[in-house]
């Protein structure tokens, strides 16, 4: 478990949402739900990261009481189109290269710990 300076629960929701919409994630696509609620657990706990398919996509399916595939595909269609119509200086910044047609876009746990790494940054979370 990691420890909070002073940061909320609440904080880091609202951190990972925001952040999450710069990127350019449409709120409404099942996927977001989905996103966001990975990169929190990731926030919490980066040994995820390295189970993604494992542990992350079980865990979420038991909780939004759906499939490890549904949570994948629904993942990567976020990302996508996170990619296809993002900030293009931000996945510069993240990604160190940007979502132009030459680049093929980060998969699911790439994107996944980038994001957590960057809120847990963000927000002095160590541990």
């Amino acid at each position: 478990m990691i420890q909070q300076n002073m940061v909320s629960r609440r904080e880091i929701e609202k951190t990972i949402s925001d952040f999450m919409l710069e990127l350019g994630i449409p709120a409404h696509l099942r996927g977001y739900q989905f996103l966001r609620s990975a990169v929190e657990m990731c926030v919490e706990d980066m040994e995820l990261v390295g189970s993604v398919t494992k542990l992350l996509y079980p865990d979420l399916a038991k909780m939004y009481q759906t499939t490890d595939t549904k949570i994948e595909r629904a993942i990567r269609n976020a990302i996508e189109v996170s990619w296809d119509r993002g900030n293009t200086e931000l996945f510069e910044e993240l990604f160190g290269y940007s979502n132009s047609p030459e680049y093929t876009r980060p998969t699911n746990s790439e994107y996944i710990a980038v994001v957590a790494d960057y809120i847990r940054l963000k927000n002095g979370l160590i541990g």
